[in-house]
C-alpha cells in the first residue's frame, strides 16, 4: 500500500498543497473542475494504483471553496464531515427533492446524495487542524450566485459550512474503491450574490499551504 492521494480541481490548488507538504509519500493531482470529471479522474488514479499493487491508503479532496457567512469565513480552513450532492435530484412545485427521496433503490444510486467522511481520517485531520471548522460541504455543478439560492441552500442544509464543485465526485470514487475519504477546503469567498471583488483567492491558497502539513 502506498501513501495518501490528494486531488484538487486546478493546478494552483495542487501547487499550494505541495508547497506545504511535510510527507514526501503524498501524491497531489489536479483532476479538473466539477463532480463528473473529478470522480472519473479519481477513479482512474485509484484503479491504476491498485493495478500496480500499491493502492492508496486514503484520498482527500482538497481546494478552495465558498463559505456560508457566519459558519466559515474567508481564509478559514474547513473539514467536511460529509460531502453532499446538493443539486442531485428533482424540482417539484413543493421544492427540491433529493435523489435519495425519489423512490429509486439506493443500490442504483451508489452512495446516494451524501457520502460521510471516514471517521478515522477525519479524526486525524481534526487533531492536526484543531482550529478548522467542521461540517458538511456541499458539492454543486453550478456555483451559487444569488441571495435566493443561498437562502434555499441554507434552509435545505442548515449544518453545511461550505460549497465546492468536486468533493462528492471524489467521495463516490473513493467509496466505490473501498478507500477512506475526507474533504479539506479553505474559504476564498462568501456564498451569496456573485461578486468577484469579494474573492480572496490568494488568502485561501495560503491557508491551503498552511493546512498541508496535516496531509500525511
Amino acid at each position: 500500500m502506498t501513501g495518501l492521494l490528494v486531488v484538487t480541481a486546478v493546478p494552483a490548488e495542487a501547487d499550494a498543497v505541495r508547497a506545504g507538504l511535510a510527507d514526501a509519500t503524498v501524491t497531489v493531482a489536479p483532476v479538473g473542475v466539477g463532480p463528473a470529471v473529478a470522480g472519473a479522474a479519481t477513479a482512474r488514479l485509484l484503479a491504476l494504483a491498485e493495478a500496480t499493487g500499491r493502492p492508496y491508503r486514503a484520498v482527500i479532496s482538497a481546494g478552495v471553496a465558498g463559505g456560508f457567512t457566519g459558519r466559515a469565513e474567508v481564509g478559514d480552513t474547513v473539514l467536511g464531515t460529509a460531502s453532499i450532492a446538493a443539486d442531485l435530484g428533482a424540482e417539484s412545485p413543493d421544492g427540491f427533492i433529493p435523489v435519495d427521496e425519489l423512490g429509486m433503490p439506493l443500490a442504483l444510486l451508489g452512495a446516494g446524495s451524501v457520502v460521510q467522511a471516514d471517521p478515522g481520517l477525519l479524526a486525524a485531520l481534526r487533531a492536526a487542524l484543531p482550529a478548522a471548522t467542521t461540517g458538511p460541504v456541499l458539492t454543486l455543478s453550478t456555483v451559487t450566485g444569488t441571495a435566493a439560492s443561498t437562502e434555499e441552500l441554507r434552509r435545505r442544509h442548515p449544518e453545511a459550512v461550505a460549497e465546492a464543485m468536486e468533493g462528492y465526485g471524489v467521495a463516490v470514487a473513493a467509496a466505490q474503491a473501498g478507500v477512506p475519504f475526507a474533504e479539506l477546503r479553505t474559504i476564498s469567498n462568501p456564498i451569496g450574490p456573485r461578486d468577484r471583488n469579494a474573492w480572496r483567492l490568494r488568502d485561501a491558497l495560503a491557508a491551503l499551504t498552511a493546512a498541508a502539513p496535516a496531509l500525511r
